[in-house]
Formats: C-alpha cells, sequence, structure tokens
C-alpha cells in the first residue's frame, strides 16, 4: 500500500468582528422566544400524552404554567393544524367510550362534554351516533346486570335503587322504567322482606 501525503495548506487566520449590540439583543430575544415556545409545546405535549384535552383544556393548562397569551395561542393553533387537538374528534370518542364503557347516558355525556368546553354544535353532532334503541339496550344491559345486587331488597326498594343508578347514569326516565321494569321482572317478582 502507498502512502499519500497531503500537502497541508497554511490556515487563515479567523477575523473576528465585534457583533452590533443590535444584533446581540435580537439573537438573544430569538433564543429566548425559541426557549419559551419549546416550553409551551412540552407542557402541551405532556398533558396530551396523558388524555384527550380539549382545545379548552389545553389552554387552561397553559395559562397556570404562566405562559405569555400569544404564545398559548401559537401553540394551541400549531397542535390543530397538526390535529393533535380536535374538539370534535374528541367529542365522538367521549361519547363512544363513556357509552360502551361507563354506560354512560344521553345527558350525562352532554354534561360532560360541555363540562370539557365542547363548541354545542360538536356535541349534537356527536351524540348523532347514540341511538335511542342503543342508549335503551345499555341501560337494559345495566339493569339486568346490577339487579342481582338487589336480590335481598323488597321490590320497592330494588326498583328504586336500581332507577336512581340508572339516573346517575344519564338516561331518560321512559328508559330507565323500561329497563327497570325487565331487569326486576326477570329476577322473579316475589316480595322479599327484610
Amino acid at each position: 500500500m502507498r502512502k499519500v501525503a497531503f500537502e497541508e495548506l497554511p490556515e487563515e487566520p479567523e477575523q473576528v468582528t465585534e457583533a452590533e449590540p443590535e444584533q446581540v439583543a435580537a439573537t438573544a430575544s430569538e433564543k429566548a422566544a425559541a426557549r419559551r415556545a419549546d416550553r409551551a409545546a412540552n407542557v402541551s405535549m405532556t398533558a396530551l400524552t396523558r388524555r384527550g384535552m380539549s382545545r379548552w383544556e389545553l389552554e387552561q393548562i397553559l395559562v397556570a404554567r404562566e405562559l405569555d397569551p400569544d404564545e398559548v395561542e401559537a401553540e394551541l393553533d400549531r397542535l390543530a393544524s397538526v390535529g393533535l387537538i380536535d374538539d370534535a374528534s374528541l367529542a365522538e370518542t367521549i361519547v363512544r367510550t363513556q357509552h360502551e364503557r361507563k354506560g354512560l347516558g344521553r345527558s350525562a355525556l352532554i354534561a360532560e362534554m360541555r363540562r370539557r368546553h365542547i363548541d354545542p354544535a360538536q356535541i349534537e353532532e356527536s351524540l348523532e351516533q347514540l341511538s335511542d334503541d342503543s342508549e335503551l339496550e345499555r341501560a337494559k344491559e345495566l339493569a339486568h346486570k346490577r339487579a342481582p345486587q338487589l336480590r335481598s331488597l323488597d321490590q320497592t326498594t330494588a326498583k328504586r335503587r336500581l332507577t336512581a343508578f340508572l339516573m346517575r347514569k344519564g338516561y331518560p326516565s321512559s328508559v330507565i322504567r323500561t329497563a327497570v321494569d325487565e331487569a326486576l321482572d326477570a329476577g322473579g317478582s316475589a316480595v322479599r322482606f327484610r
């Protein structure tokens, strides 16, 4: 193998120029703005990794961290533009998950979305996926599941407690009445005294 020698070029001395004070101040303010923007992004991403949030909820978190209103608005707009905050899809997710998992009815779902400050038009649109039949079926399911726990009680008390349970879940009275009657009739209509 042959060794090739490279010719060393003489280094030119670096020319050091003094920056204008305005340039130094502009660079420092740009760096500070970038740090604040990074902080807003870190806070918002940390909050969004825990759970889905509405624009209002995330705004409250950023404001609580004492970020400038302009930075907060810029971060919210950035997150909305990339699809990380979308109140319409959040409303649909709340309806789907809370109805299926927790068994919440229409009025409880509305209350949850209002608490999260989702736009009323988006609330109505997301509730369109919840039919009256599916709400009745879910209420019956919950009532049948809960009824065995009330077997030791007399009929009136069992009916009252099961009705209250479904009311807390947010079901309308007509649905509750049908579900309670069906669940308690299926378990036997014998009156039990304590």
